[in-house]
């Protein structure tokens, strides 16, 4: 129980932002403001922007992995930094595709064809450098089975991994806000001001924040255990041992 605690905490917090962003019960303690065009769409909060703050708080986890295997030569922190970014490349492409599904209700003329809307949509700033981050996460792990040599893989994907995270707030925070966009905050303010949400959503928001992130950090064990078990089973001892004894230079 004292080692699932936050495992309890992330699936709880999940259940409640999924019952106040669906609001099934239609309770009044889970009301949100009535806003021009978004209306009932801004519950959308809870999902989109939340996992957009866990896919972040994931690749950051997943670099600092890698600047420790740059360290250390250790395989832990190669293993860590991979699945780390995988569970991040999931939030991110669910971030995605809520906020698409967003903008289908909220920036689509209903009054043009759709090929015009979408046309409007697919230029917008954030909604471009956030595929371009998400296409070259989806490289790194391209990149990582392309190479059969483990150490080799490692410290490559670790490199790689560095200057990803680089471009990664550039493309989602910094350039989209230099230009004109449809999202909130464009043109340099900042789109979570406390003049931004309303405080009854801020009750829902960031827990809905920590527990997505909790529950990516669970599965994100998961998968490290998965593999460990995996490499333990093709290399015939266990994975532990091994992965505790420093790697070597190839000669």
């Amino acid at each position: 129980m004292n080692k699932s605690w936050w495992k309890i905490l992330g699936v709880v917090l999940v259940v409640y932002a999924l019952t106040a962003g669906l609001n099934v019960y239609n309770a009044p303690v889970f009301e949100v403001p009535r806003l021009n065009i978004l209306n009932e769409t801004i519950r959308n909060l809870y999902f989109h922007v939340s996992m957009w703050f866990s896919m972040m708080i994931l690749f950051i986890i997943s670099v600092v992995h890698a600047v420790r295997y740059l360290r250390t030569s250790d395989l832990r922190f190669d293993i860590l930094s991979r699945q780390y970014a995988a569970v991040g490349m999931v939030f991110g492409v669910l971030g995605y595709s809520t906020g698409a599904i967003w903008a289908s209700y909220t920036w689509a003329d209903p009054n043009s064809p759709a090929a015009a809307s979408f046309g409007a949509i697919a230029r917008e700033p954030k909604l471009i450098g956030a595929a371009i981050a998400l296409l070259i996460y989806a490289a790194y792990l391209v990149l990582r089975d392309s190479i059969p040599d483990i150490d080799k893989k490692a410290r490559i994907s670790a490199v790689y991994n560095i200057f990803a995270f680089a471009f990664l707030f550039p493309s989602i925070w910094v350039v989209p806000r230099l230009l004109e966009s449809l999202h909130p905050g464009g043109q340099g303010n900042p789109a979570l001001n406390p003049k931004d949400v309303d405080a009854r959503m801020r009750l829902v928001f960031y827990p809905a924040v920590i527990g997505w992130t909790l529950l990516g950090v669970w599965i994100a064990t998961l998968k490290v255990r998965l593999q460990r078990l995996k490499q333990k089973a093709l290399l015939g001892e266990p994975i532990d041992t091994l992965l505790q004894q420093p790697t070597t230079q190839p000669q």
